[in-house]
């Protein structure tokens, strides 16, 4: 029985173990594997490294926008070149400093390589670059990892 339920969950514990691919209640090996966003990337459900989900991540970037507009409008009377400017700026340095943006500390995340290597100067540049292009990052794969982590080869995680 799954270690995740307490007792008195059984048939919810037998449903979850027969969706786990590997159990011994497998009744389809073709299935496909389901659980967690990250599982494949050998990331936890839940608590720390795993995958940080949709609401955190839209609020970080909210905050990130919403400094880099304050000092655009401070310093260049609202210049929305300017703005996405120092957004990309912004992320690319603290993403190579803090593991992530204002916005992604505030709300308790980081961008880590999926490899599990340090960031490097690359990573921050092709993932900022591609995050500024808005498409690939609204287009998302089963880890809730946007186009542009995924070509940079990062994910989002909780702290």
């Amino acid at each position: 029985m799954s270690q995740m339920f307490p007792a008195g969950y059984g048939a919810a514990a037998r449903r979850y173990d027969e969706r786990m691919p590997g159990s011994s209640t497998t009744s389809n090996d073709s299935a496909p594997p389901s659980g967690w966003p990250g599982r494949r990337l050998g990331l936890p459900a839940v608590g720390p490294r795993s995958v940080g989900r949709v609401g955190r991540r839209t609020a970080a970037i909210f905050i990130d926008w919403g400094l880099c507009t304050l000092l655009s409008v401070v310093f260049f009377h609202y210049d929305p070149t300017a703005t996405l400017v120092i957004f990309a700026i912004a992320q690319i340095v603290f993403l190579i400093t803090a593991s992530g943006g204002i916005g992604h500390l505030i709300m308790g995340l980081r961008v880590v390589s999926v490899d599990g290597r340090w960031l490097g100067p690359w990573r921050p540049v092709i993932r900022t670059l591609l995050l500024c292009l808005v498409i690939p990052a609204v287009i998302w794969d089963r880890d809730q990892r946007g186009m542009h982590d995924r070509l940079a080869g990062t994910v989002i995680v909780r702290r």
